[in-house]
């Protein structure tokens, strides 16, 4: 009886110390180091707007828009418009990521595509080139922030005209805040669509 009780003595030490090291230890050592290191990631790398409140005793600060991380919806056509979502109750829910998990053949996500298709065309009727396929289908997360170049420079005509733009200045724009693969290899060039339509919009 006196070994069993003293290892139950030692088993519950244990058991403590290691709840203490990785239950508060460990998660705490990694958010401090997260938050003075990486702040910005730590925090959800969120993006801030200046507000600017002109009236009487106004209040000038900041808002938070969104997270470069997560996508937005754009439907103007001086926007460039984000990779479809089908997170639900609305696009890109991050409480509810997840993709259509319709299959390939799935009738309801040919429709859905030839429906965005057609959407695309009618708003930039002269462009007859071929749609890239990230513009008409939805990432298996529905949060994706970035679509891939060709989808951007696919747009930039529609954009240029519906600001009043030289499309060779909206072109370059895309270039400049393209995101390369790491190292050379890793990932795909993309852009982020809420940095692109931010940059646009500050030029106004």
């Amino acid at each position: 009886m006196h070994a069993f009780m003293a290892h139950c003595r030692t088993a519950l030490s244990v058991f403590l110390l290691l709840s203490v090291i990785t239950g508060l230890a460990y998660p705490l050592a990694v958010t401090l180091a997260a938050q003075s290191m990486f702040p910005s990631q730590a925090g959800g790398s969120l993006i801030h707007e200046r507000v600017d409140d002109e009236g009487e005793g106004s209040v000038s600060g900041e808002t938070v828009i969104g997270s470069s991380l997560i996508g937005q919806p754009f439907a103007s056509p001086g926007h460039f418009w984000s990779r479809p979502s089908a997170t639900a109750p609305m696009p890109y829910n991050g409480r509810a990521s997840g993709g259509s998990n319709l299959g390939a053949n799935n009738p309801q996500l040919l429709d859905a595509v030839r429906a965005r298709i057609a959407a695309l065309r009618a708003a930039d009727p002269d462009n007859r080139a071929p749609v890239p396929v990230d513009l008409v289908t939805a990432s298996a997360s529905g949060l994706d922030p970035d679509i891939s170049l060709a989808a951007a420079f696919y747009q930039s005509a529609r954009v240029a005209r519906a600001r009043g733009l030289d499309i060779t200045a909206v072109q370059t724009l895309i270039e400049q805040l393209a995101q390369r693969p790491w190292l050379g290899i890793v990932g795909e060039p993309r852009v982020n669509v809420v940095a692109l339509n931010r940059a646009l919009d500050a030029e106004r």
